[in-house]
């Protein structure tokens, strides 16, 4: 499916820390029905390597990223009516090291901006460029940094349908998020 407003369906724009990742979960409990995977992408090794010079151990070698995901998401969000974008930091990284994981499709991706935007308030960074990507396309979005600040902004600023759902970073999608989502594409579908 195209990005360009060739697809009927909403797009599900996908953030991959708090939604899929549930980062802010207790170190030592992971979240029920999550595996632990450790990941050496080019942006972290390019992190880690960055810091272990500036804490003078250049010789040290880097730790991969602890990144918990549950392989019950991919099914679950290729099922969903959406046409499915990344929209998260990882950017391109997300095809190559999360989407193999869950079993999803190499996706499109939703390029930031550098360097970040600084929107007026307190609106999140990712909100004025995800409006200029959906290209007033209906679209329903996951992320944990949304905030009803981002409600409105949306609300005042696109002029189709939108859902924004903010993800407990602690937790992870969860079945009532799924749930949500079939709904409100339905509604979609019924107007």
């Amino acid at each position: 499916m195209s990005v360009d407003g060739a697809s009927s369906r909403p797009l599900l724009l996908v953030d991959v820390d708090g939604p899929l990742n549930p980062y802010a979960a207790k170190p030592h409990q992971r979240p029920q029905g999550y595996e632990t995977h450790r990941l050496m992408t080019p942006r972290w090794e390019a992190a880690e390597r960055a810091r272990l010079n500036a804490y003078g151990l250049p010789n040290k070698a880097p730790k991969p990223l602890r990144v918990w995901l549950n392989p019950e998401h991919g099914p679950a969000l290729t099922a969903l009516p959406f046409e499915l974008v990344w929209a998260t930091t990882w950017e391109d990284e997300a095809n190559g090291y999360v989407a193999p994981v869950l079993g999803l499709p190499h996706l499109p991706v939703i390029v930031w901006p550098s360097p970040r935007p600084q929107p007026e308030g307190d609106v999140f960074w990712k909100t004025p460029a995800i409006m200029d990507w959906v290209s007033g396309r209906p679209f329903a979005w996951l992320d944990d940094e949304i905030t009803d600040a981002d409600v409105d902004w949306v609300a005042e600023h696109h002029g189709g349908a939108a859902l924004l759902r903010r993800i407990d970073p602690s937790r992870g999608l969860l079945p009532q998020d799924f749930t949500a989502l079939e709904e409100w594409a339905s509604a979609l579908d019924a107007r």
